[in-house]
C-alpha cells in the first residue's frame, strides 16, 4: 500500500512529485555494492525521467491487484483460523461470533460507508485540502523546491530518515520499523495467547 501511494503521488509529475521520486529512489543508493544499479533500474536511466514515469504508471496499475489478492488471502485465513474476538484472545475457536451478519453488516458496511462519505466530501468539495501547492508547478529538474516534504501519510517515515544523519542507517531503521510488525505474533510463544494483552514484549515492539 505504501508503494502504491508513493508511486501514485509521482504520477501528477509536479515539482513535489518529481523531487519526491528523486529523493526516495535515491535512498536505494545507500545499499552497499548494488545500490547504484538498483537506482538506475528504478529510474530506467541515469535520472528520473519519462522512463521512470512509465514504470511507475505500470506499477501503480498492477499493485492494487496484488493488494486485492492479499485482502482475499486475509479473509481466507480469517475464516480458517478465526480472529481474536475476545479480550484475552486466548482461543480463536471458542466463543466465536458469526462473520455474517455481525462483521459484514455491523462492522464492514458501517465503516466502509463512513470512509466513503469522508472520501466523497474530500473529492467533491475539498480536492486541494491535503495537496501541496508546489505540485501544481510542472516538474522541472533545474529548480529545487524550498522544502521537499512528503505527503502527510509518509511523515512518520520522513521523521525517521531526518532523525538519523547516516543515510544507510536511516534507510535500515525505516525498513525495520515496517518489517518488525510482521514478526510481532512470533515474539512470544502461543501459550501466552494470541492477543497483545498477554504479550508485553510484543506491545513494546509495537
Amino acid at each position: 500500500m505504501m508503494a502504491t501511494a508513493f508511486i501514485g503521488y509521482v504520477l501528477p509529475w509536479g515539482q513535489m512529485s518529481f523531487w519526491g521520486a528523486t529523493v526516495i529512489t535515491s535512498l536505494f543508493g545507500a545499499i552497499p555494492v548494488f545500490g547504484e544499479m538498483i537506482v538506475q533500474w528504478l529510474w530506467g536511466g541515469f535520472a528520473v525521467d519519462n522512463a521512470t514515469l512509465n514504470r511507475f504508471f505500470s506499477l501503480h496499475y498492477l499493485l492494487p491487484f496484488v493488494i486485492a489478492a492479499l485482502v482475499g488471502l486475509h479473509l481466507i485465513l480469517l475464516h480458517t483460523h478465526g480472529s481474536n474476538n475476545n479480550p484475552l484472545g486466548s482461543d480463536g475457536k471458542s466463543n466465536t461470533v458469526a462473520f455474517f451478519t455481525y462483521f459484514v453488516q455491523t462492522k464492514y458496511v458501517f465503516v466502509f460507508s463512513l470512509l466513503a462519505i469522508l472520501f466523497m466530501v474530500l473529492v467533491c468539495f475539498y480536492p486541494n485540502l491535503l495537496g501541496h501547492t508546489d505540485n501544481y508547478i510542472p516538474a522541472n529538474p533545474m529548480v529545487t523546491p524550498t522544502h521537499i516534504v512528503p505527503e502527510w501519510y509518509f511523515l512518520p517515515f520522513y521523521a525517521i530518515l531526518r532523525s538519523i544523519p547516516h543515510k544507510l542507517g536511516g534507510v535500515i531503521t525505516m525498513g525495520v520499523a515496517i518489517v518488525i510488525l510482521a514478526f510481532l505474533p512470533f515474539i512470544m510463544p502461543k501459550y501466552y495467547g494470541r492477543s497483545f494483552f498477554l504479550r508485553p514484549l510484543s506491545r513494546k515492539f509495537f
